[in-house]
């Protein structure tokens, strides 16, 4: 019997080989259109005027209501129209203060996307109020990534906006502005530093206490993408302030972790201990856990033009088509199943777990980046179809039994991201398209009293009263930029890049002139270098096999680069392993 999702997947499939992109245009003279090319093949531009200003006020109702019922608090209560911040009477609950920390976080998340909506009064202000009210230090205990990615890529994102001489987004500098902004991200990467300073392995601790450190019998287990996803806002801010100690901590880390991975796949674990550098969490995927650390390879290169970042990138990509990807070689020939990456064993590459999860709707955009346009087109279908089964993304969906395996959906931005990146890509209307039907089920689905929802269960599609930072800082700002195609952004495209969590950073040329005194990547400390060796013994054994593969399309206009999309592997399914809970790094509680 057929599924109802493989049926979407040939309508998609359909609709998506009706279009040419690239180099290709819509042959708009042949006639008659199919039904997919009437439903797809165009929108006008009353309608996309109309979702840019509906997206707009999306955004606004979110923000206005954080800043009338919430602010100086971390985030809304969309329900109940109240602040939330910190769970201090249970410290223990590390699904609020892994985030929360007393620091008016959504306000400072959502800097950006103010300048991007061209806000340039309401941007100041803000920049006034957070210059004006937040401390970070507080005795709060925080995740070292979800306050790197939250808190110091906007500060950096919002002072580097301010210091653009050419002021594309208007005048957001305020006249008695002296690089506070930056001054404040110092401080809080300053508090950052105990984690790096107290482990054995050089891996950074997950969590520090602003004001103490990292607390006494803190847990040491740590996802790989919390401690390998630092380089890009750590190296920025050593640019910035010319410190180096920054930008070494994090490559330091990223050293590690690639000293870590498995001898016979190359591929590296979901969980590991901080200060026995051994894998407590054997999965490797592309989606929580691990995701943001494949991107920051790519991204750090872009920045920096480190040629370490970029073949790390290279090799990683080639063995996450070898081991995870399953279905038919091609995405747009050829018969079989639809092309899905999977959560796979790191020592032999079998099929560990039968779900995906909707941070793994982010890696089409990653291979946009990668210029692997026909697999990114073919792997954001995929979440496409999902979304259109449940009108949103649930957080684990079992590919097997067709059916979620984890139910909410905290507004979270990934599928928005890689759908506004592809259409930016290949300027198919078909992700205007996509773009209506997000914006058309967030409002109809998730908005609340004041504010957006987290929907508890995509069956019944009850509501928490949740609404977190990057819903305003990714989910609204990727969709309005779908829809803005005359945004400064879009328009002078290669001269920014987004963070992990949306915050855009200039592709500047001084960001790849600076060279420190110290050879980053020729020793590790040689007591971490014992502990490393003792996790994995065989760390100095080659991979056989290996080949290099290049970013495509993105890196040759951003960085003159002359390259080539990677081509694709596909392994046969390996047995499946125990269904282990992974390491969340975008953690979630009511």
């Amino acid at each position: 019997m057929v599924s109802t999702l493989s049926l979407s997947l040939v309508f998609l499939h359909l609709a998506l080989q009706s279009f040419c992109y690239g180099e290709c245009a819509f042959n708009i003279f042949r006639y008659p259109l199919t039904r997919v090319e009437r439903k797809y093949a165009s929108i006008s531009e009353n309608e996309r005027l109309r979702l840019k200003e509906d997206t707009r006020d999306m955004f606004y109702f979110g923000y206005d209501s954080y800043m009338k019922y919430a602010y100086p608090k971390d985030e809304l209560n969309p329900i109940y129209c109240s602040g939330r911040g910190p769970d201090y009477d249970n410290p223990s609950n590390i699904n609020i203060n892994d985030i929360l920390g007393d620091y008016s976080l959504t306000l400072i998340d959502a800097l950006d996307t103010l300048a991007i909506l061209g806000d340039a009064e309401e941007f100041r202000k803000a920049v006034k109020l957070v210059i004006e009210n937040v401390s970070f230090d507080k005795n709060s205990t925080v995740q070292v990534f979800e306050a790197n990615i939250r808190l110091l890529g906007a500060l950096l994102s919002a002072h580097l906006l301010i210091q653009d001489e050419n002021k594309p987004f208007g005048d957001l500098e305020p006249e008695w502005y002296d690089g506070e902004l930056l001054e404040m991200a110092s401080d809080l990467a300053s508090r950052f530093l105990p984690a790096f300073d107290n482990s054995k392995t050089g891996l950074p601790y997950p969590r520090v206490n602003l004001r103490e450190g990292v607390p006494e019998g803190s847990r040491t287990d740590t996802c790989t993408a919390g401690a390998g996803s630092l380089l890009v806002e750590f190296g920025v801010l050593s640019r910035l302030i010319g410190d180096p100690v920054y930008e070494m901590s994090a490559r330091r880390a990223n050293k590690v972790l690639w000293k870590l991975r498995n001898s016979k796949t190359g591929l590296l674990g979901n969980v590991v201990d901080v200060n026995t550098g051994k894998w407590v969490g054997e999965l490797s995927g592309v989606g929580a856990g691990l995701d943001s650390f494949y991107e920051y390879l790519l991204k750090a290169y872009i920045l920096f033009g480190h040629p370490e970042d970029f073949s790390m990138f290279n090799e990683t990509y080639t063995l996450i088509k070898q081991y995870m990807r399953r279905g038919r070689p091609h995405c747009n020939s050829g018969s079989g199943d639809h092309p899905l990456y999977v959560n796979v064993d790191m020592k032999n590459g079998g099929t560990q777990t039968t779900w995906i999860d909707s941070l793994q709707a982010a890696f089409a955009g990653i291979q946009v980046l990668a210029g692997d346009m026909e697999e990114a087109i073919c792997t954001h279908a995929l979440y496409y179809t999902i979304w259109r089964k449940y009108g949103v993304l649930p957080e684990r969906f079992n590919w097997q039994r067709i059916s979620p395996d984890v139910m909410f959906y905290p507004l979270r931005p990934e599928f928005v991201e890689s759908t506004y990146l592809l259409y930016q890509a290949t300027r198919n209307p078909f992700y205007l398209h996509v773009g209506r039907d997000i914006l058309t089920s967030l409002n109809n689905l998730t908005k609340a009293q004041c504010g957006y929802a987290t929907i508890h269960s995509v069956l019944d599609m009850t509501l928490e009263d949740r609404m977190e930072s990057f819903f305003l800082s990714e989910t609204c700002k990727y969709l309005y930029l779908l829809f803005d195609v005359d945004n400064p952004v879009n328009l002078n495209s290669q001269r920014y890049m987004f963070t992990t969590e949306g915050h855009i950073l200039p592709l500047a040329p001084w960001l790849r002139q600076q060279t420190w005194d110290t050879d980053l990547f020729s020793s590790v400390d040689p007591v971490m270098q014992a502990n490393i060796s003792q996790a994995n013994p065989w760390e100095n054994c080659s991979l056989s096999s290996q080949r290099e593969t290049t970013p495509g399309v993105y890196l040759e206009r951003v960085s003159g680069v002359n390259t080539s999309a990677a081509q694709s592997e596909t392994r046969p399914h390996g047995g499946s392993g125990s269904d282990q809970p992974g390491c969340y790094c975008r953690p979630h509680s009511n």
